[in-house]
């Protein structure tokens, strides 16, 4: 998984889709902090638009100044205004409304790529493949204890959605997944997360079975595989003990649409 998942994966995470991007307030440019100080350096390089920053990437400020899809959008100015492992940027755009007035507006953006999320099921047995792992923002935000169960997921890097969900099982569950079923993509919190994630069903066997699991110690992982009947783990949507938005879609359509639906037939894609 990559070091600062998720779907959420996540989390995956944001996951209520609610609409965080409040309008920013624009800054006074006559005020005295805002104006440059005499003699300062107005050209000076700026770490992730100019010069490479930490992960060697330049141009952050260029995201979204190119949209042209939508003739009522109408991109103003792009400012990078924070990038650690990923970018937080302030947009200003001109927006036409349904009642004709044109408005200027601004939105944060925290872009962090996409990803994709895998559930792995075993209709035999009944059971389906998942995980427990510590997640900081949901043990901030009244989790009990920060402990999600949530299927495998991660961020896609420089992998395409199917690349990246073999990948994650094969570290995150120890697992060769048999042909996967592309189930939908969402974007999971799109007032304010760019984040678009991709979302697969596979079945597995006991065989498949390649490892432990438990993700790689390097990027700050220690992920417990939890192998639950599908019965228990849809009934622990409903109580409460899993809360992760990605998980619950996935096994919501295992019930009425995938691999546990009766009469169903999941077609395989790849």
């Amino acid at each position: 998984m990559s070091p600062h998942p998720g779907a959420g994966t996540a989390d995956h995470d944001g996951t209520t889709g609610a609409d965080t991007s409040a309008h920013q307030g624009r800054p006074d440019v006559d005020s005295p902090a805002h104006r440059a100080r005499p003699g300062a350096d107005t050209h000076r390089a700026r770490p992730g638009v100019d010069v490479p920053d930490h992960r060697g990437r330049t141009g952050l400020d260029r995201a979204g100044r190119d949209l042209d899809r939508n003739p009522d959008v109408v991109v103003r100015d792009v400012e990078l205004t924070s990038q650690g492992w990923h970018v937080l940027r302030r947009t200003t755009f001109d927006y036409r409304r349904r009642d004709g007035r044109r408005v200027t507006e601004q939105r944060e953006t925290y872009d962090r790529g996409n990803g994709a999320v895998v559930l792995p099921y075993d209709t035999e047995r009944r059971v389906v493949l998942l995980t427990r792992q510590f997640r900081y923002p949901a043990y901030v935000n009244d989790h009990p204890d920060g402990m999600l169960v949530e299927a495998a997921a991660g961020l896609l890097d420089a992998d395409d959605p199917v690349t990246a969900v073999r990948r994650e099982s094969a570290e995150e569950l120890g697992v060769a997944l048999g042909p996967l079923t592309h189930v939908m993509d969402a974007y999971m919190s799109p007032g304010s997360v760019t984040e678009r994630l991709h979302f697969f069903a596979a079945p597995y066997t006991p065989a498949d079975r390649t490892g432990a699991g438990g993700g790689l110690e390097e990027d700050g992982e220690d992920i417990e595989v939890l192998e639950l009947p599908f019965t228990e783990a849809l009934a622990m949507t409903r109580d409460g003990r899993i809360a992760d938005g990605k998980t619950i879609m996935l096994l919501q359509w295992a019930a009425l649409e995938g691999p546990f639906a009766s009469g169903v037939r999941t077609e395989a894609v790849r």
